[in-house]
């Protein structure tokens, strides 16, 4: 069975676009979300549950179905388990092709990629960063916050909130002085 899913964005807030090329292919049921929320998708929730072995959920970009890569490999993860395919038309990708590499695998990989690249990339900032004497993280407190932090706690006149509200240190911040 071929379902098509639509969910409105910027370039098609009616759905109109996504619906025409859908019906042109003859998909037999069209589901449609109401809202450009990429939250409380049930149309999206209600399709991935329902389907068959064969079916074949259809979409006019891979846009219209998931908000990031790690989404897609999700729903791919999904539509596998129960033997259904996905066709995307702007992308020209229809997984139901058993021929050459599977786009599942081929989206997995990217997300891995997509998660190695920020990685090396923040580690190589922070190196950076240390060379030319930078100091990374949090900044610290001035350190007469800090004594006056101590020394109001220490004399337990004061509440924990009201350290904070005069200092300006948090619980967890005083206490991790409190230890050295």
């Amino acid at each position: 069975m071929l379902i098509g899913y639509s969910r409105p964005y910027e370039d098609d807030l009616n759905c109109e676009n996504q619906q025409k090329k859908l019906s042109n292919i003859n998909c037999e049921t069209i589901i449609s979300e109401g809202h450009l929320s990429a939250k409380k998708r049930t149309q999206l929730t209600n399709m991935m549950n329902n389907l068959n072995k064969g079916d074949k959920v259809v979409v006019t970009k891979l846009f219209a179905l998931a908000d990031s890569t790690r989404h897609l490999v999700e729903l791919l993860e999904m539509m596998d388990a129960k033997g259904a395919y996905l066709q995307s038309l702007h992308e020209a990708i229809d997984t139901s092709n058993t021929l050459g590499y599977k786009f599942y695998d081929i989206v997995k990989h990217l997300v891995e990629f997509q998660s190695d690249v920020i990685s090396e990339k923040t580690k190589k900032g922070l190196s950076e960063a240390k060379q030319k004497g930078i100091a990374t993280g949090r900044p610290r407190k001035p350190d007469e916050n800090v004594q006056r932090a101590i020394i109001m706690y220490q004399s337990k006149k004061y509440s924990l909130a009201e350290i904070k509200n005069e200092t300006g240190i948090s619980k967890s911040t005083l206490y991790r002085y409190l230890e050295h």
